[in-house]
């Protein structure tokens, strides 16, 4: 598994990740983390080793002899290169450069080559990366080359944010780069109806629609607590209004300001990130708890009464699925991952992008008790059936996909070169649509 972006730093694509990995080493697969590295370099960083105990990778029949392993599978790490287990997964980090005013956010500096070798050594069945733009990018390349199926999960809409950073003239290399990136990858997953309207506008091919799961042990409505209430200065009759993410421009947690004024109205801002001395100064009524994380989270969450999502380049939408799952009823603009996940009326509401003052409105009318009620069980049930465990069920049958595609184009290829070398120079070979 190939991250994008990883911990420290906290995102739905960290998370996909992790409870993924969780779920699929649970039922028996072997998983490892490429990641870039969490921190600066050390002089130990430079010295080369060979790690001789990570666990080999399954065989398949499939794939040539030359990337069938020994029983260990022992992988040399480059001078850069470091190895550690995060939350039990075997992991390798490449060496990062931070990015500018987001020092947890850091790009990885490792070559095509550099992943090529990793991937040799460790020689997986399949490939899975998440939201591939820089080290993503590199992982796709050297899964092509070595004849390894891969699974390309866009996550992040880059080329939207090129507006939101002041850098729209960058928005047609952003796609570009994407269209490349997923054209080349075996297999490319979207999360949401919006997604894969956007990389089929860029004629994307073999697109299919993955969610992600929730954990609904962790977020549950049982995790409310009047003690967290009262801690974040809620009033009889008040009523929580929160936030849950990463603080970030594209978030537009800015646009919270329009009910932090009502009355009765106490606004929760649960995350950290490069805007938050802004946001403290634009939503100066607001209670901002830091970034919280696990059982703090979950009674953080649950303590609200509304949940807020204001993000219009939202891919997902994984914290309104905890929000949801937490018993809380849920407002959200009406574009993008939110679409898939929220019943307007039904299990949650949502709001015309830009139209602040229809979502002052929604969040002014859910102060009423009734008003809250359906959503929050309507909510809860809706993310009933959405665990990791049945998410990552589907995502291993798209695997079970992916090799079996790969298989086929791969033994198509081998009958077109042999049909070539019996019918001789000058005989065009058929056509195929793959």
């Amino acid at each position: 598994m190939v991250a994008e972006s990883f911990v420290p730093h906290l995102s739905g694509v960290t998370t996909s990740l992790l409870r993924s990995a969780e779920n699929l080493r649970r039922r028996g697969h072997e998983v490892m983390f490429l990641a870039p590295s969490g921190r600066g370099f050390k002089p130990s960083d430079w010295s080369p080793t060979v790690l001789p105990s990570l666990p080999r990778a399954v065989h398949d029949d499939a794939f040539p002899a030359s990337r069938q392993t020994p029983e260990s599978c022992p992988i040399s790490l480059a001078p850069g290169q470091t190895y550690e287990e995060v939350e039990g997964t075997p992991t390798v980090r490449m060496p990062s450069l931070p990015l500018a005013g987001y020092p947890t956010l850091r790009f990885s500096m490792g070559t095509v080559a550099a992943v090529r070798r990793l991937m040799a050594d460790y020689r997986p069945d399949v490939v899975h990366i998440a939201s591939p733009f820089v080290l993503g990018a590199r992982a796709v390349t050297a899964a092509h080359s070595l004849g390894i199926p891969s699974v390309a999960v866009y996550q992040t809409d880059v080329a939207a944010y090129t507006h939101r950073y002041g850098m729209p003239w960058l928005k047609a290399y952003a796609n570009k780069r994407i269209a490349s990136i997923h054209t080349t990858a075996t297999m490319t997953l979207a999360p949401s109806h919006s997604s894969m309207d956007y990389l089929e506008s860029l004629e994307v091919p073999r697109v299919f629609k993955w969610g992600r799961g929730v954990d609904t042990e962790l977020f549950h409505p049982r995790r409310r607590s009047e003690a967290v209430r009262q801690k974040l200065g809620a009033d009889s009759g008040d009523i929580l209004v929160g936030f849950v993410g990463r603080l970030a421009s594209e978030k537009q947690v800015e646009d919270l300001r329009v009910i932090q004024s009502l009355p009765g109205v106490k606004l929760v801002i649960i995350g950290g990130g490069p805007e938050l001395s802004r946001l403290k100064t634009t939503l100066h009524q607001a209670i901002f708890t830091g970034q919280l994380t696990g059982e703090s989270l979950a009674e953080h969450v649950a303590s609200l009464d509304v949940f807020t999502h204001p993000g219009e380049f939202e891919t997902f939408g994984q914290t309104l699925q905890e929000a949801m799952a937490s018993g809380v009823a849920t407002v959200a603009v009406g574009k993008g991952g939110p679409l898939d996940i929220i019943d307007d009326g039904v299990t949650g509401r949502l709001y015309e992008p830009g139209q602040l003052g229809m979502l002052r409105t929604i969040v002014e009318s859910l102060r009423d008790p009734e008003a809250r009620a359906p959503l929050s069980t309507n909510g809860r049930q809706a993310m009933e059936a959405r665990s990791w465990g049945a998410a990552s069920l589907k995502l291993e049958g798209y695997y079970d996909r992916a090799i079996e595609f790969h298989r086929s184009r791969q033994l198509r290829r081998w009958r077109d070169e042999r049909g070539a070398q019996r019918r001789g120079p000058g005989r065009a070979a058929s056509r195929h649509r793959v």
